[in-house]
């Protein structure tokens, strides 16, 4: 992969990652009820899905979940059934405890939250498809391409941290002005609501007809 080719591609993981979507919901979702430093075990879980889904169009499964309804639709339902299920989790959240300094000592199992994020980015057979349509137009065919699917991933989740970092520290930021219960429960149920639409959303994702 050329420096050229490949500044392209940072380009398009740039707005690929800043693009708003269920992850970034996550991560501010991880933020508000945990923290920053706790909030990277969400991160992480993004990561692993993410480099599940590029590992996916490496193998070429990818082009079966674009060819195949079955596939297709067994994954969505589950994205979709996982984002509505964390939507009734954050509705019925308790309000984080904010000390005078600003720490949040909400409690929160780094295993839990890894598999959060991860089932967020598994669960979204959109996503397969939109990198199996992009990723080739940075892949040099008559190279090898194990080394370039490499760089590829590696950009991504560079990015993907950095801006997923933002999301979340943006909300643990904002939660340290809000110690009243009420306020956090109201600002719990935003992202809730946040988590219904993404779902609602993924549900009506259709399967691009065959060309």
């Amino acid at each position: 992969m050329s420096w050229q080719v490949w500044l392209g591609f940072l380009g398009a993981a740039w707005v690929i990652s800043l693009s708003p979507g269920a992850g970034a919901i996550a991560s501010m979702s991880a933020g508000l009820g945990h923290g920053l430093r706790r909030g990277y075990w969400n991160i992480l879980g993004l990561q692993l899905g993410l480099l599940l889904q590029i590992a996916i169009v490496a193998a070429g499964v990818g082009a079966l979940l674009a060819s195949s309804t079955v596939a297709f639709t067994v994954v969505k339902w589950f994205g979709v059934a996982y984002l509505a299920y964390l939507g009734v989790r954050q509705w019925r959240s308790t309000p984080a405890d904010v000390s005078a300094d600003g720490d949040v000592r909400a409690a929160g199992s780094a295993l839990a939250m890894t598999i959060r994020g991860f089932l967020v980015n598994a669960g979204n057979p959109k996503a397969v498809v939109f990198m199996l349509a992009v990723l080739p137009q940075f892949l040099d065919p008559a190279r090898p391409l194990a080394p370039q699917y490499a760089i590829i991933a590696a950009t991504m989740v560079c990015v993907d941290v950095v801006v997923m970092t933002c999301y979340t520290g943006l909300a643990a930021r904002v939660l340290t002005y809000m110690r009243s219960p009420g306020q956090q429960r109201v600002t719990s149920r935003v992202f809730a609501g946040l988590f219904f639409a993404a779902a609602g959303f993924l549900s009506l994702v259709r399967r691009a007809a065959p060309v």
